[in-house]
């Protein structure tokens, strides 16, 4: 028997958080990290919930199980790399569940980001995480590489609550 992965499906268009409802009525175990952020209208701000990564939900299931999944409304594929089915590893998603229950500012950016220097939290709800930081644009962001969906998530941290490792 095949072991239970963390498959990344892609969705729809704002479709993640009804594909991730119909998934969890099927049975399946589905993550869909939300953050919330507050918006600006003209006439008004307003705190609205947003998936994290644009598209994706993460499924876990058997390879041979990925067929049923894409059979709910909305799903559109599996993403691939290199011919491969896009897995994420349990202690990768752990990492993006501490970012999303802190409910830090966290950014995502797909882009190739060039190797910045190790660092390690020293303080506040992201303590002894470590990564990476970066410049990008006169600001600098604590980069935590998330490999398996090649995206990269961005928090804003002042350098004085990190310590080069």
């Amino acid at each position: 028997m095949q072991e239970l992965k963390w498959y990344v499906m892609y969705t729809a268009s704002r479709s993640e958080k009804k594909v991730a409802d119909r998934l969890k009525e099927r049975g399946w175990e589905v993550y869909l990290p939300i953050v919330e952020e507050l918006r600006q209208w003209s006439d008004r701000k307003k705190k609205v919930q947003r998936p994290l990564f644009n598209g994706y939900v993460f499924v876990k299931t058997h390879r041979n199980q990925l067929w049923e999944c894409l059979q709910v409304p909305g799903a559109v594929k599996f993403v691939h790399f290199s011919g491969q089915h896009a897995t994420i590893r349990d202690e990768e998603l752990d990492i993006i569940k501490r970012v999303v229950t802190t409910g830090v500012a966290v950014e995502t950016d797909g882009t190739e980001i060039e190797p910045g220097e190790k660092v390690k939290v020293m303080g506040g709800p992201l303590q002894d995480m470590v990564g990476e930081v970066i410049e990008k644009g006169n600001k600098d962001y604590f980069l935590i590489r998330i490999p398996g969906i090649m995206q990269n998530m961005l928090i804003t941290i002042e350098r004085k609550f990190l310590q080069v490792v």
